[in-house]
């Protein structure tokens, strides 16, 4: 999964390009296989997530229903963390991504659809 459809966008500014995982194949797929992922994946309507079979480490946060970050974990590869319960969707990216973009607990992280006008967000 490498095509992205989104942007990610925090206190005005774009932080990285975006996959949304929209159907099951996807979500199921994740970024397995990716070694160096230059994107977020973005899972909709997801409170769990694990890293068993992953090629790197990843940063992930947990969003509730208004797109603001609960959790940020950084997860090594062949983990399996408890899931954050109260989650409505979770962000993934490469390892140390979060820190270079000052992602924290309290955010609100947008997912822009490419195919959105500018000035319109979805919350994930």
């Amino acid at each position: 999964m490498t095509s992205t459809n989104a942007w990610l966008v925090a206190q005005g500014r774009v932080l990285a390009s975006a996959t949304v995982a929209d159907t099951r194949a996807q979500r199921r797929r994740g970024m397995l296989g990716q070694k160096h992922p230059e994107f977020a994946l973005v899972l909709p309507n997801c409170r769990w997530v694990h890293t068993i079979g992953m090629r790197c480490a990843l940063d992930v946060a947990y969003l509730d229903d208004e797109s603001r970050v609960m959790k940020v974990q950084q997860l090594s590869p062949m983990r399996l963390p408890m899931p954050v319960l109260a989650a409505h969707s979770v962000v993934e990216a490469r390892a140390g991504s979060f820190e270079r973009w000052g992602v924290r607990v309290g955010d609100i992280v947008e997912v822009r659809r490419v195919n959105d006008a500018p000035s319109t967000s979805r919350p994930v």
